[in-house]
């Protein structure tokens, strides 16, 4: 059974919470404050707000932690900071993180799975744009720099043979492109839905364009982390629903962050989930992505191990 306690760490796990990696240097009341930094996403990002909702949670029920967030271009840049040492903590999707020999980059474990995205392609309705192929020479957006966007699309137009002209934009930069005509069509990874699409489907008539035919393609070529998905009708206003391409995302910590520390973590994420998306409400403080969140799941880290302090939290709840 997992207790309903606030959880509370060990003196060590406040002093060797991060293996003195960004270690606060306070003195008296404030020394034993842990303070932890998660990297996110940019603007107009799932990651932006699921990280946000993680570092607030985090940061009012497990005492002596504090946990801020910071933005960055998301997977990619995320791991790269992880490995700096420059934060504790990072949210990628699995496909960015799997190196060339099927492994995790090292120093690095999980936490958890959370939830899947789903790579979206995304055109005005008017667009004459129907199909991957018909990208050929148009003027499209892969996603931030360094994000997992970035990422995933580029290995579809590869494997594709699509020559695009590329654009590296974040989501909200990238649905003012093309709104305003400055880019043909935009790829997102993302939890469903996004705030940027969401904002941008509610004001302009706009089309995802199926990408089905892709999935195998990816599949075959890095066996792991892709299966075939679908963006359901309610996730956008007008648009249909639409085969898509998911791939997991994981929560991300170094492992020289203390294992009672990333048990406290862990227990906060599954035995607070309602709070964190929003208390199942529909306003703006909903985080409709959280709500994917589960144990049965939750373990399902393919070739990432998990932090000896998560995997001890899995454990726990078995008895």
């Amino acid at each position: 059974m997992v207790s309903n306690v606030v959880p509370r760490l060990s003196r060590r796990a406040v002093l060797v919470a991060a293996g003195g990696m960004l270690a606060g240097c306070a003195t008296g009341p404030e020394a034993d404050v842990v303070r932890l930094r998660l990297a996110t996403g940019p603007a107009g990002a799932v990651y932006r707000r699921i990280g946000g909702a993680l570092a607030e949670h985090v940061s009012q029920r497990v005492a002596g932690v504090t946990m801020s967030t910071v933005p960055s271009g998301a997977s990619t840049d995320n791991i790269r900071m992880l490995r700096a040492g420059e934060v504790h903590l990072g949210l990628s999707s699995l496909d960015a993180l799997i190196t060339a020999d099927g492994g995790a980059p090292p120093g690095l474990s999980a936490v958890c799975r959370l939830y899947d995205s789903h790579l979206h392609l995304v055109v005005m309705a008017g667009s004459p744009i129907r199909a991957l192929r018909d990208l050929v020479g148009k003027r499209v957006s892969l996603g931030a720099r360094d994000s997992g966007t970035e990422f995933t699309s580029r290995r579809v137009l590869e494997l594709s043979r699509v020559a695009a002209v590329g654009r590296l934009l974040s989501q909200a930069e990238s649905a003012a492109a093309l709104r305003d005509g400055a880019i043909d069509a935009m790829f997102s990874l993302t939890g469903v839905p996004t705030p940027a699409i969401t904002e941008l489907a509610l004001r302009h008539r706009v089309r995802l364009i199926p990408l089905d035919s892709q999935v195998d393609a990816l599949f075959t070529a890095y066996p792991g982390p892709y299966s075939p998905g679908t963006i359901p009708a309610t996730a956008y206003a007008g648009v249909p629903a639409t085969p898509a391409i998911a791939v997991p995302n994981v929560l991300l910590v170094r492992d020289d962050v203390a294992a009672d520390l990333v048990h406290a973590i862990a227990d906060t994420i599954f035995t607070h989930t309602r709070a964190i998306t929003g208390g199942g409400n529909s306003g703006p403080e909903a985080v409709p992505e959280a709500w994917h969140i589960n144990v049965r799941t939750g373990i399902s880290t393919g070739p990432v191990p998990l932090h000896p302090g998560a995997a001890a939290w899995f454990r726990d709840r078995k008895h």
